[in-house]
């Protein structure tokens, strides 16, 4: 019965999604306050009807009820509370609808939050966001209706997928889904603007708090996801390029454009078409990124393994959605024109260099991801696109970007001098040199000392930044805005995480040998040396693993549990590896197959500071956090308001 309930909430929730993509338009066309406020009760109905859905299938997993189908596929009633609660999400059905009742969850702020809007904009934006939950609500229901009975009725389930089982992957899709998902809010009013004609500083202002809860989010989930990889897939990597990864990277790097075309947009009023472009094309790589995980054309260790019939809908609304926005901004952009002109030597031509560097990064990785794709349907050529590409293409536009970006929150708004800031430079040009130079002598890397190098520039040059807009005064600090602060710790944590893909890309070493107890393997100055190996049996499934111990100078510094895990669910085999997390040298340890007589494979790895990736990350996703609290970023109550002003009347 819980199972027929949430599918019926579903349903209701399908029929007020569009109530709510029609009537606000048509009251929006008409000028009618009722069905404009109709929007904003259908936007909550909707996320309510959803949420009570959710909540049905949740209960499906939690009492094991195997007669409904999604629940006898991915869960089973030996498993562990945590994993049947993830397990709602760890599948295409019960993901699809966490990203819809984040979908929903985004529209219903609208109405509390949005009280300061333009009437007119704010229902025809929540009519756009009540449009997408028409189509995904449909996809739903149509081709993924995770209430689908099963009978016979198994009596246990097949379980969830053991990749999937760790608290990691319990956590990182919600996150990543809250990203992806909160892109939707900047789309719908993008279309909205277009379809008024206007975007203005309110237009600016309200959305800026949005992309930045998104980009936060989304830089969460992707630290997480890279987490689970390096610990859970027994590799020792933090990031393979797998095309999966890719696909949550590039909606993350067209947001930080995003983030810093509104922010312009907002402070001079101008780069109004470039940014709802922005608005569009990042929320469009969010739905590309949902098409190739769940179409089927793409096999990764991290994408669900459905049926490309599903993936057909899938391409058809990302064409509708996208292909209406692109072609709604080519009929209406020039009535977005921008009022001001950028100088070069200007922070809003420094903005402007940043968000082109960021696209020309998202496009290298879009090709590097579906150029493969293509050669494949084009004439069923199998190619692969790794690491060397990315290295050579991603790489040098990266530390292009970290360059500019040390130097150009330095600028004046509208114009400035280099003059201005020509003792800083110079400053930042010596600490440059002296990092990179002590670098290449501890490391002897020339990549190695110009990446830290880059990396201390950067850093430098925001602690600079801070310090001159302070007047380098401890009053000044305390009177600094909390976007300032948010400025100072996304860019400080970009420099850490820089600096720490540097050390574990340059200066990581790796071992590998067949070892019986007692035998080493030795990476300078560490020796690992294989203890005792044993088996059993835990909740579900069975372990056979050892310790290994790491010697440094002969006394101890970590013992390091490792083991390979067989779930006879699912007849799958995976390995856990043993790691002593530290901020300097992490050591990191794996077993594979192997028998006592003959010895067991072990792969050890020294890493330096590769810790500070997630740490440098976490900075980086609190720091977008900290810059909600910028009072700012309020908008006053609607009566306070002016007319907002056009950029240029809509025509």
């Amino acid at each position: 019965m819980t199972a027929e309930i949430g599918h019926i909430a579903l349903v209701l929730a399908f029929c007020v999604a569009i109530a709510q993509a029609s009537l606000p338009w048509i009251g929006a066309r008409r000028n009618d306050g009722r069905l404009m406020e109709f929007g904003d009760r259908a936007a909550m109905g909707q996320f309510l009807l959803i949420a009570f859905s959710f909540v049905a299938l949740t209960l499906v997993f939690l009492e094991s009820d195997f007669s409904v189908k999604l629940a006898a596929l991915h869960s089973h009633s030996e498993k562990p509370l945590l994993y049947k609660i993830s397990g709602v999400w760890g599948n295409h059905e019960g993901s699809i609808l966490l990203w819809v009742l984040m979908m929903a969850g985004y529209g219903a702020m609208v109405p509390f939050l949005g009280k300061s809007l333009p009437t007119g904009l704010k229902a025809r934006a929540i009519a756009i966001q009540g449009l997408l939950g028409v189509g995904f609500l449909a996809f739903i229901l149509f081709t993924s209706n995770p209430f689908e009975r099963l009978n016979p009725v198994p009596i246990d389930g097949n379980g969830l997928n053991p990749m999937l089982q760790d608290p990691g992957l319990a956590f990182h899709p919600p996150f990543l889904y809250l990203g992806y998902v909160g892109f939707s809010l900047p789309f719908s009013f993008a279309v909205a603007a277009l379809l008024e004609g206007r975007v203005d500083a309110v237009w600016a202002k309200w959305l800026r708090p949005w992309v930045l809860i998104a980009w936060s989010f989304l830089t969460i989930g992707i630290a997480l996801g890279s987490f689970w990889a390096y610990y859970e897939l027994g590799w020792g990597g933090w990031w393979m390029w797998d095309p999966v990864e890719n696909v949550s990277f590039m909606p993350w790097l067209a947001g930080t454009a995003l983030l810093h075309s509104i922010l312009v947009l907002g402070t001079r009023h101008s780069m109004a078409n470039w940014t709802v472009l922005l608005a569009i094309t990042t929320f469009a790589l969010s739905l590309i990124g949902t098409f190739v995980v769940r179409s089927g054309i793409l096999v990764s260790v991290h994408a669900f393994a459905v049926d490309p019939e599903r993936g057909v809908f899938l391409l058809l609304l990302l064409g509708l959605a996208t292909g209406g926005a692109l072609t709604l901004y080519a009929l209406r952009s020039h009535t977005l024109r921008d009022n001001a002109a950028l100088s070069a030597t200007s922070r809003d031509g420094a903005l402007v260099l940043n968000n082109l560097l960021l696209v020309a990064a998202t496009a290298t990785v879009f090709l590097g991801t579906f150029y493969p794709l293509l050669i494949d349907a084009a004439n069923g050529s199998k190619i692969s696109v790794g690491a060397p590409y990315f290295d050579l293409t991603f790489a040098p536009i990266m530390s292009l970007l970290i360059l500019f970006m040390g130097v150009g929150p330095m600028l004046k708004w509208r114009k400035d001098t280099l003059q201005r800031f020509k003792r800083p430079l110079i400053i930042m040009c010596i600490a440059l040199t002296i990092v990179a130079a002590l670098t290449y002598v501890i490391g002897k890397s020339v990549l190695g000392a110009l990446s830290i190098g880059l990396a201390a520039w950067l850093a430098l040059g925001t602690i600079i930044t801070l310090g001159r807009k302070a007047r380098w005064t401890w009053v000044g600090l305390k009177a600094q805005p909390a976007s300032t602060w948010g400025f100072v710790g996304a860019h400080l944590g970009l420099a850490i995480f820089a600096a720490a893909v540097t050390s574990m890309t340059v200066w990581a070493k790796t071992d590998i040998g067949t070892l019986r107890t007692g035998d080493s393997l030795v990476i300078a100055p560490y020796t690992f040396t294989l203890g005792e190996v044993g088996g059993g049996q835990r909740e579900n499934y069975q372990y056979f693993g050892g310790t290994v111990t790491v010697t440094k100078n002969g006394e101890e510094v970590a013992l390091l549990g490792t083991e390979r895990r067989f779930y006879p669910v699912r007849n799958q085999v995976t390995t856990e590896a043993g790691m002593h997390l530290s901020f300097g040298q992490t050591l990191f340890a794996s077993i594979g197959e192997g028998d006592p007589e003959s010895g067991f494979v072990v792969q050890v790895y020294k890493h330096p500071f590769v810790v500070w990736i997630w740490l440098g990350s976490l900075i980086m996703a609190l720091a977008g956090f900290v810059s909600l609290a910028d009072r700012r970023l309020r908008l006053p109550k609607r009566e306070s308001l002016s007319a907002p002003a056009n950029l240029v009347p809509a025509e």
